[in-house]
């Protein structure tokens, strides 16, 4: 299958051309999934809890229906970030594809002030059965916590899905530790830009990339907007054995993890 990371410049406030943008990298490229960044089509750098619910929408509501029919007309499926209204007003990433919905994933490690401007998330790591492979789902800080990666790994993916809209440097050198303790590839698309409102500036890393369960970058974007494809083979992400004795999932000893 092919893999694109979609890296994007959001204008905050500016959904209409922020999904403009996004359409427009992806119409140039064929893939049959493309990754977009969190939050992609408002911007992140709400105000107040006010100014998040004011622009969440439902998973089914104007960004999922023109993803949708961007995945119907390319035959391909989408992740994206975006701020969801339910009971609560989550950090989410939604899975379109050419027959609509076909996961959802709210944010459970929320990021410096999302704490005051969404709930954390409620339904864990979700693993998506897609035509081509098992796609795991994760939302940008919660690259630095081993347990969200390692959960989906557990629960059988054989990618991550990892839209983000990262700040901090690490990440991307992460997320190649993330993928060799898990043995599976990552897609993690981020944005570029900066925002600074209410005082509060966020400068964005850009550095999309695409990492193969051998830690290996297939391709990483710099600060630029663009589109990153690679070609993989997720066959490759089935054996967690490193050697004729070790395999990573089945030699864990979780009786002896945590304090004693």
């Amino acid at each position: 299958m092919i893999v694109s990371v979609i890296q994007t410049d959001p204008e905050f406030g500016n959904i209409g051309k922020n999904i403009s943008q996004a359409e427009d990298l992806i119409a140039g490229v064929t893939a049959d999934l493309f990754v977009l960044p969190e939050l992609f089509a408002t911007g992140y750098n709400f105000a107040d809890a006010a100014e998040a619910a004011q622009a969440a929408e439902s998973p089914a509501g104007p960004t999922h229906r023109r993803l949708q029919a961007l995945a119907r007309r390319k035959a391909c499926y989408i992740a994206y970030g975006f701020a969801e209204k339910a009971e609560r007003v989550y950090n989410s990433a939604a899975i379109v594809g050419p027959d609509g919905l076909a996961g959802l994933y709210r944010k459970i490690h929320l990021f410096n002030r999302e704490k005051l401007l969404f709930a954390p998330g409620n339904l864990g790591f979700p693993v998506v059965e897609l035509p081509f492979g098992r796609v795991g789902m994760m939302i940008c800080f919660d690259w630095i916590f081993p347990e969200s990666a390692r959960t989906l790994a557990l629960g059988g993916a054989e990618l991550i899905v990892h839209p983000s809209n990262l700040v901090l440097p690490h990440c991307p050198d992460a997320m190649v530790t993330r993928c060799l303790e898990n043995r599976l590839f990552a897609a993690t698309a981020n944005r570029i830009g900066s925002e600074n409102r209410g005082g509060l500036r966020f400068d964005f890393i850009g550095r999309s990339e695409v990492t193969a369960p051998d830690g290996t970058i297939l391709v990483r974007l710099g600060e630029e907007c663009g589109a990153g494809m690679a070609e993989i083979d997720l066959s490759s992400a089935r054996s967690k054995k490193i050697n004729e004795y070790n395999d990573l999932l089945a030699d864990r000893r979780p009786e002896w993890y945590g304090p004693r």
